[in-house]
């Protein structure tokens, strides 16, 4: 076991008020306010709006362009009990897109309120989709993992799933807001960059973006780029172990196109990334490469299992190879795989956990917000600042920011660069 495996997450306690929580956004995106933190530790704030003027000229940014789904639905039985079904990711069909353009039928991997309640048989419930009425039935199937699965079918074969949940579905917002969500939300919980269907989480850190910052960081040369992580809710799972090698990290989908990699290669194999999804997709990345890498050395055709990265790859790889792979390396043997498979676009799952002790490979820059105490993603932000994480959040509620999903953000640098700047 490494020594990150034996983290205690009490040691990432901080008192958070009730008060401190946004519960709404900004009536403007990017008047939220950004705390600025160089390598050497040194900690200013700035208006969000200004965030192009902190950004290195030429350099890559990365977002994840993803799109939260209406993914909660509400059945009632007949005897008046309500049943939600809150649809987490496909099942059958797999794919994504094949599932949101399935029509008559689609099976996902659901939770399941008032479970109690719906032992057995069908929940039906009528649809007003396009003009049309349209019968949906909900089955329940069997278990998966922690959640199940659950076959939808209606009886219009011309209408689609994302039409159908665009009709009926609810947008899921963060628990730890404490409220229903509302006709606002659907606007203010996406991005303005948005484009791909799957997430039932947004990816927060880019909520501040505007179309006007968007236009500055072009004006200043800074490349944008887009992948693709679809947020499961698991992002929002506590550590309930007393040390982090107790907690599973939940698997998430993840798209990268070639040209986003070849961009990468362009500059280095080293950017900027717009939120922790961003981060765990990019640093992914390295690791797929490394596993590709390993294959071809045992001399045997790559699978699909070798793209994946499990949860303590980076710690093993790093604690058993005196010569690591460069950055470079890694995703040249992405675009080699790409090549023999005549494939466009890196399809795949990871559950990286990134955390103090972890190496930082690709992601130079990071921009997020301020997380939840004891969570994984406020181990991913202690490993880039090398421990610091208090300096920063008691900074941030000495300073009146906002935190958590509609809360104030910050721009960080990577703390081992001050030994290469020095």
């Amino acid at each position: 076991m490494t020594d990150t495996q034996h983290i205690k997450i009490q040691d990432y306690a901080y008192p958070l008020p009730e008060e401190r929580i946004a519960k709404y956004p900004l009536p403007q995106r990017d008047q939220s306010k950004l705390l600025l933190r160089s390598c050497d530790g040194t900690i200013g704030e700035e208006v969000f709006s200004h965030l192009p003027e902190y950004l290195p000229k030429g350099a890559l940014m990365v977002f994840n362009n993803t799109k939260v789904i209406q993914a909660r639905l509400h059945f009632h039985k007949s005897t008046g009990a309500l049943i939600e079904i809150f649809c987490l990711e496909p099942f059958s069909p797999l794919d994504y897109q094949l599932s949101f353009a399935a029509k008559g039928e689609v099976s996902w991997v659901c939770l399941v309120g008032n479970l109690k309640k719906w032992k057995e048989g069908t929940l039906q419930r009528e649809v007003a989709v396009q003009n049309r009425i349209v019968t949906l039935t909900a089955e329940r199937v069997g278990e998966q993992g922690t959640g199940f699965e659950v076959r939808f079918s209606w009886d219009d074969t011309s209408i689609s799933w994302a039409e159908i949940l665009e009709s009926i579905g609810e947008l899921p917002i963060p628990p730890y807001l404490n409220r229903d969500t509302e006709e606002s939300d659907l606007n203010a919980y996406q991005t303005v960059y948005s484009r791909i269907k799957g997430s039932v989480a947004a990816p927060t850190a880019g909520l501040h973006f505007t179309e006007e910052v968007l236009q500055n960081l072009d004006a200043r040369g800074i490349e944008r780029n887009e992948i693709t992580l679809h947020v499961g809710a698991g992002t929002f799972k506590p550590v309930k172990s007393e040390e982090i090698s107790g907690h599973t990290m939940h698997a998430e989908w993840i798209a990268v196109p070639r040209t986003s990699i070849e961009r990468l290669l362009a500059h280095g194999a080293q950017c900027i990334a717009v939120g922790t999804t961003s981060v765990r997709t990019l640093e992914s990345l390295y690791y797929i490469g490394v596993r590709l890498h390993q294959a071809r050395a045992e001399q045997r055709t790559p699978s699909e299992d070798d793209l994946h990265v499990p949860q303590w790859l980076p710690y093993e790889y790093a604690a058993s190879t005196p010569t690591p792979l460069t950055s470079v390396e890694a995703l040249q043997e992405i675009l080699l795989y790409l090549d023999e498979h005549g494939l466009q676009t890196l399809h795949t799952a990871t559950q990286i956990i990134i955390a103090p002790g972890y190496e930082y490979h690709i992601v130079r820059t990071i921009v997020t917000n301020f997380h939840q105490p004891q969570s994984t993603l406020l181990l991913l932000v202690s490993a880039f600042v090398d421990g610091r994480w208090q300096e920063i959040y008691d900074y941030a509620l000495n300073h009146d920011f906002r935190f958590l999903s509609y809360g104030d953000s910050s721009v960080l640098n990577y703390d081992a660069l001050k030994d290469t700047e020095a």
